[in-house]
């Protein structure tokens, strides 16, 4: 396409044909008419520079009424694809140009927005892709597309315009064929080819209620556009995008702000305020995924698979040819080793080995309900500690706790040396802890340590029994669990100080009445002594007796001890700490100490995350490495 810019009528000149032009166009500042903005995207503080573009300043028109007036404008131009829009001035510029064409680029701008037509910037078709004027020049065989003004190697009808939109070798859908844009193609032996492109409606789907769904679906379930989020008409509503800067309220399209039952939006219809978006959930399997063969390459949190093919950036344990049952195919989530928690992948985040994947079970929208194991666990070397103190264990921590032995609590050491959370030892080379310990998944560990082998909160130097070990890698649990997993930098020295915790068979429910014990040198209120470890006695009780005061907010990957009278329970610094349970003559890791609103509230339950939920996740991680 040729260069040119559109300069706008002073308002004086163009009161002959502006009302026919809002008349075509069905737009006017009235409440309850559909808003021209509805087609397109906008990029605030943005402006679209052409790099070959050399001729005077550019052609503004002043004095707009709004944004609305400049999309009626740029709307019915067959050759204007895109418009800034100078909030300050008011004023509109027409652009033939968007983002993806040749010879452009984006910059930042103080002075104006960027508004792009959808149709030729979004990445997914509507209905079956008649307008769509996207880039996509392969087909869903990756063979180029032919150049559709050429007639060789494949002759046919077409003449590009301007209306069909039939531009070099571009995806098009000119005879309005069911399975969406097309292209002659490039091999004689294939005349043409579908190019895959997905709708807009199965390019995202909903995990959970949606309240992370970020597509670009602009209609409701019974077919009403929906009104931008950025316009109080023809509805006005408390979602002003810049008031939720965290939602995502872009343009017209579907969200869910509020945590409604799934992704919703006001309507452009004035007669319907607000309707759920038919957006489908997010790619299924069956039993545990041994079987899964989808497609889907993301994990839960959207980051990117690793090929099983490919040893950067972890070397997977599991590749094409060691397991040829999956079949590990491309980057394809798999699960080779019958995980439970279902299809899996090694991730390109150099930061995390691997994280399950985007997917629910076909055969149950809800998690799984958690069974208790058989009666009798066998535990082997864990667990187990001495019941004698000595002299300088004599006090202990936490508020209401008192002097004891835990052995497998570590205490958590920033660059300065100073304790900001506790820890359990559950295997010699690893630590798990609570995920509010630290600000990021990604952030450096460079001096960064765990004490293991001692009560005092500042032990000297060379205390007998105490290690001191950097930490070499974290490991963020999966959504929702509340955990990390710490490798320390080299195992730690097993003794009648430092031992490890058994970890608890999966899915297992501490019975209630269970007496439990938490540890930590955290907050104590002026209950104990601020130097040393506290330990405090606790009993569990049963998730529903809990929700009576929770009302209802406790999940079944939590669990509850009971509120005493006296103030007793976790506070700041005990965080990531464990929750111990005496099980089948073994100390057994069965809840992780994460902030409750109120620490240590009298007749107050304190919730921890369950660890039995999450225990094959986190022996995956350490057999990984």
């Amino acid at each position: 396409m040729g260069l040119w810019w559109v300069t706008v009528q002073p308002p004086a000149r163009r009161m002959g044909w502006l009302p026919l032009l809002l008349l075509l166009t069905g737009f006017s500042g009235a409440p309850g008419q559909r808003s021209p903005l509805n087609d397109f995207q906008v990029l605030r503080g943005t402006e679209l520079q052409h790099l070959l573009h050399t001729v005077g300043p550019r052609p503004w028109q002043e004095d707009v009424a709004n944004a609305e007036e400049c999309a009626g404008l740029c709307g019915p131009l067959l050759d204007c694809r895109a418009f800034h829009y100078n909030v300050s001035s008011r004023g509109c510029q027409l652009l033939p140009w968007t983002q993806n064409s040749l010879h452009t680029r984006l910059q930042r701008s103080r002075r104006c927005d960027l508004f792009q037509k959808k149709i030729y910037v979004r990445t997914c078709i509507m209905d079956n892709g008649v307008e769509y004027r996207g880039t996509v020049a392969i087909t869903i065989g990756g063979l180029p597309c032919q150049r559709w003004s050429h007639r060789f190697p494949n002759d046919h009808k077409y003449t590009p315009t301007l209306r069909n939109g039939l531009e070099d070798n571009f995806c098009r859908n000119p005879d309005r064929d069911p399975g969406g844009p097309w292209c002659y193609t490039t091999d004689p032996a294939v005349r043409f080819q579908s190019c895959g492109i997905k709708s807009c409606r199965e390019a995202a789907c909903l995990w959970c209620n949606g309240e992370d769904y970020r597509g670009s679906v602009d209609r409701t379930e019974s077919g009403r556009e929906c009104q931008r989020w950025d316009l109080q008409h023809p509805h006005p509503h408390p979602f002003e995008p810049r008031k939720f800067l965290d939602k995502s309220l872009d343009d017209n399209y579907c969200r869910n702000p509020d945590g409604s039952e799934r992704p919703w939006c006001y309507t452009a219809d004035p007669q319907m305020k607000r309707e759920f978006c038919d957006l489908p959930r997010c790619d299924c399997y069956h039993g545990a995924g041994e079987l899964y063969r989808g497609s889907v390459s993301k994990t839960r949190k959207g980051v990117r698979c690793q090929r099983w093919s490919e040893g950067t950036p972890h070397k997977p344990q599991f590749t094409p040819t060691s397991a040829p049952h999956a079949p590990l195919e491309e980057n394809f989530c798999r699960n080779p080793d019958g995980d439970s928690h279902g299809p899996w992948c090694y991730t390109t985040d150099p930061g995390t080995t691997f994280d399950y994947c985007a997917l629910r079970s076909c055969d149950d929208d809800q998690p799984p309900s958690i069974l208790e194991p058989p009666d009798q666990v066998l535990f082997e070397e864990c667990g187990k500690r001495v019941t004698h103190l000595d002299p300088w264990r004599s006090k202990l921590r936490v508020v209401g706790g008192q002097p004891g032995n835990s052995p497998w609590t570590v205490s958590l050491r920033n660059r300065q040396g100073q304790h900001f959370c506790g820890g359990s030892l559950v295997k010699e080379q690893w630590v798990l802890t609570a995920r509010q310990c630290f600000s990021s998944c990604h952030g450096p560990l460079t001096g960064y340590e765990v004490w293991l082998g001692t009560l005092l909160q500042d032990p000297q130097p060379g205390q007998p029994g105490l290690q001191r070990i950097s930490m070499a890698k974290m490991v963020c649990g999966p959504s929702g669990s509340q955990l990390v997993l710490l490798k320390l930098e080299r195992p730690v020295t097993l003794n009648q100080h430092v031992a490890l915790i058994c970890l608890p068979p999966e899915w297992y429910v501490v019975p209630p009445g269970t007496k439990c014990e938490i540890a930590g040198w955290g907050e104590t209120k002026g209950t104990g002594d601020n130097k040393v470890l506290n330990i405090a006695s606790l009993n569990v009780i049963s998730n529903r007796e809990c929700n009576i005061k929770h009302r209802g907010r406790v999940r079944e990957r939590e669990m509850c001890t009971e509120g005493l009278l006296a103030p007793v329970g976790a506070c700041e610094g005990d965080y990531g700490g464990p929750l111990a349970c005496f099980t089948h003559d073994c100390w057994v890791l069965e809840g992780i100490i994460i902030p409750n609103r109120v620490c240590a509230r009298p007749r107050w339950p304190s919730i921890f995350m369950r660890v039995s939920v999450f225990v094959d996740w986190i022996h995956k991680v350490m057999r990984l490495g």
